[in-house]
């Protein structure tokens, strides 16, 4: 079963569901994680300590969508267009693994700010 993770940063906080894959569970377990936010277009983006192969990269993601960029290492939240997005697209600057799924609408993102604070958690069970 996915495990579910809350995303703190600034004022927004979001849910998301984690995938299957093998780094959505790696990535879960380094939590919790606490970093510095960074922004690109409608992405914000912030390190985490894992170092883990791509897996099924790919660089056009949806809105909505968690990924892994190993370049970073970094966690990308992904709620618009970026820099590097050609049309209506949502595109990471190299490939990424997409490792979970924020529930709702993502939109919020966009009131966080270049270094606001990020927490990354499990989510309590209800």
């Amino acid at each position: 079963m996915p495990g579910m993770i809350v995303i703190t940063a600034g004022t927004v906080q979001v849910k998301a569901e984690l995938n299957r894959t093998q780094t959505a569970r790696a990535l879960e377990g380094t939590l919790p994680i606490k970093a510095k936010v960074s922004t690109w277009g409608d992405e914000i983006y912030f390190d985490v300590p894992l170092h883990i192969e791509i897996e099924d990269g790919k660089q056009v993601v949806e809105a909505g969508d968690v990924a892994y960029w190993p370049d970073g290492p970094s966690l990308c939240l992904f709620f618009g267009r970026t820099p590097a997005s050609r049309g209506d697209e949502i595109r990471a600057a190299s490939p990424v693994t997409v490792v979970g799924k924020i529930l709702g609408d993502p939109k919020g993102l966009k009131a966080v700010k270049p270094g606001a604070v990020v927490t990354v958690e499990k989510a309590a069970l209800s």
